[in-house]
């Protein structure tokens, strides 16, 4: 494929991007399972556990489609890992957040988190590990800036 450097440039980024998500899921997988979670129930209740959120606020968050949240919380709140609450600004717009069970399954995850957030520091090195979190999230909020209209 040919194309100015920038093409290239944008190929590399999301094929590498792409790979990474890949992997982010699997670990995620192996993390969640013995919690009793998927990574997509995961995702969605550690959203919620600093502060209850609509289920579009956490789409928004996660930038997957509000219908896919929307199943997964019906889904965490079946098993009774989350719950709706009453949204004060918004009446038809229900609050998402984990009940005590959803936090005791995603504590048991934390060990393993810890282990591999551990891993990762000594294979890129703090500075490092620190620099790529920066860097994926200026190129996160590029993306946003260049997709407005």
């Amino acid at each position: 494929m040919s194309g100015t450097p920038e093409q290239e440039l944008l190929s590399r980024t999301a094929l590498g991007t792409f790979r990474l998500n890949g992997q982010f899921l699997a670990i995620s997988e192996e993390l969640a399972r013995p919690a009793g979670l998927t990574a997509a129930w995961w995702q969605v209740i550690g959203a919620v556990l600093r502060e209850p959120l609509p289920v579009a606020g956490i789409a928004r968050a996660m930038g997957i489609t509000r219908q896919s949240v929307q199943r997964i919380a019906d889904l965490l709140v079946t098993k009774g890992l989350a719950e709706y609450a009453p949204n004060p600004a918004h009446r038809r717009a229900k609050l998402l957040r984990p009940t005590e069970a959803g936090r005791e399954a995603v504590r048991k995850i934390e060990p393993g988190h810890a282990a591999l957030a551990a891993r990762l520091r000594a294979e890129l090195g703090e500075k490092d590990f620190a620099e790529t979190v920066r860097v994926l999230e200026r190129l996160s909020g590029a993306l946003d800036a260049v997709a407005e209209p």
